[in-house]
């Protein structure tokens, strides 16, 4: 690990990887602030931060180990689905931090205590197939078209959004060589882009209007963990780049399934 840290070469690809990092949230962030919260929990579930992540952990670890991780990020989607929850629940009475704080001690409290047990990407598949439809169904009332206002960002939010994301991005890295890959998987995708989101329509638009989001997020997450699936059985046999595209289109065409059904709804 310390002749790692002491290569010139990876504090260059650090230095561009945490450019890319901050590329990717803040071209999410444009859009999530400029739609409703239907829209904008289609693109707060997709992988950013995550994906960044993984991207980084894929130029320091050989394939089956992307293999692997990716079990974790499963079990870290499931405890996502119900941080989203908790947040939807508390933001309606309670103030940013007690809601954004309990709905994060909730999600880090699950992943800890997932560690007790032996993971397979059959058990914790069954897990995702299970919470999704909870938590979804228990988000009904929280779900709302919410405020059509704009939210007008300034650089200073970019600034400390892209800030806080890289910093959680480059603690995964490291951490990565110590902690193994099922946990590098889950902590790849702590709620911290999520969790920018929900502070920046909280302190705008108010509580209610991003519980409305929160509460849209479930049903999006589905498609973050059949992507996630695909790149478990396919990291090793086509390689970890063609796994992460076809990982990431089945998301992607999973949330336009997902609009093109309430368009169709609507219709």
């Amino acid at each position: 690990m310390s002749a790692l840290l002491a290569t010139p070469l990876f504090w260059y690809g650090l230095t561009l990887k945490i450019a890319m990092t901050a590329g990717i949230v803040v071209a999410a962030s444009l859009i999530v602030e400029r739609s409703g919260p239907f829209i904008g929990a289609l693109i707060a579930a997709l992988p950013t931060a995550g994906g960044a992540a993984l991207i980084i952990l894929a130029f320091e670890h050989p394939p089956q180990f992307i293999a692997d991780s990716v079990i974790g990020s499963l079990i870290a989607n499931a405890a996502c689905a119900v941080y989203a929850l908790a947040y939807a629940w508390l933001a309606q009475s309670r103030r940013l931090l007690p809601a954004l704080g309990g709905a994060l001690a909730i999600w880090l409290g699950l992943v800890l205590v997932s560690r007790l047990y032996p993971w397979t990407i059959v058990s914790v598949v069954a897990v995702n197939a299970l919470i999704y439809p909870l938590t979804i169904w228990a988000g009904t009332h929280f779900r709302s078209e919410g405020a059509r206002s704009k939210v007008a960002l300034t650089a200073r939010d970019l600034a400390w959004r892209a800030g806080i994301v890289t910093f959680v991005v480059i603690a995964v890295t490291l951490a990565s060589h110590s902690i193994g890959s099922t946990m590098s998987g889950a902590f790849a995708f702590f709620p911290v882009a999520m969790s920018s989101f929900f502070i920046i329509i909280h302190t705008r638009l108010g509580g209610k209007a991003a519980a409305s989001v929160a509460a849209h997020v479930q049903a999006p997450l589905i498609g973050l963990g059949l992507g996630f699936v695909a790149v478990h059985f396919l990291a090793v046999p086509l390689g970890v780049w063609w796994s992460y595209l076809i990982g990431l289109s089945i998301g992607v065409a999973w949330n336009g399934l997902l609009w093109a059904a309430r368009r169709a709804r609507r219709a």
